[in-house]
């Protein structure tokens, strides 16, 4: 289907003074809702344990699993696996992508499966202290995380399945 022939002058227009429509672009940008983004690792070791962390600044649900803010034009798994280097000094390899979910008004959160390579380091500031618990012993998380974790385990269990056939 051909375009309408005022489709056709105005792709032409536009090709012709780019500076022009991306001017629009940012008017239009400056009145679209601006977004925060969070991203979560659910490690999970060879036992089929999950790594807890307690956070100093998280009052209401001090445990859940690390992770943070991403970064201006950083990459989701990028920054989940900067965030657990900075947070626990443990480097990780993100495996797949878990669960993405509009948890808040202007907020996005991420969930990565991850793969721990090696040990847990110091804690930073932002953390207490972390355990390594079955995921049915998980402490009272946030409903994202919760859902995260039951979707981590599964694609897990799948995964060590079809290693082991």
């Amino acid at each position: 289907m051909a375009p309408a022939q005022w489709q056709q002058k105005l792709a032409t227009f536009i090709r012709r003074i780019p500076l022009l429509f991306a001017i629009a672009y940012y008017v239009y940008r400056f009145f679209q809702p601006k977004y925060t983004v969070g991203v979560v690792g659910i490690i999970i070791n060879d036992r089929g344990q999950v790594l807890f962390v307690e956070h100093v600044f998280h009052p209401k649900k001090p445990w859940g699993i690390p992770g943070g803010w991403i970064g201006n034009n950083e990459e989701p798994a990028v920054a989940v696996a900067r965030e657990i280097q900075e947070e626990l000094q443990l480097d990780i390899e993100v495996q797949r992508l878990v669960l993405l979910r509009k948890t808040q008004r202007l907020h996005l959160d991420i969930a990565f499966l991850c793969e721990p390579i090696g040990e847990v380091g110091d804690l930073s500031y932002e953390l207490l202290r972390y355990e390594w618990r079955h995921p049915n012993d998980a402490p009272p998380l946030h409903n994202f995380q919760r859902l995260a974790i039951e979707e981590a385990v599964r694609i897990y269990q799948e995964m060590q399945s079809s290693a082991s056939a």
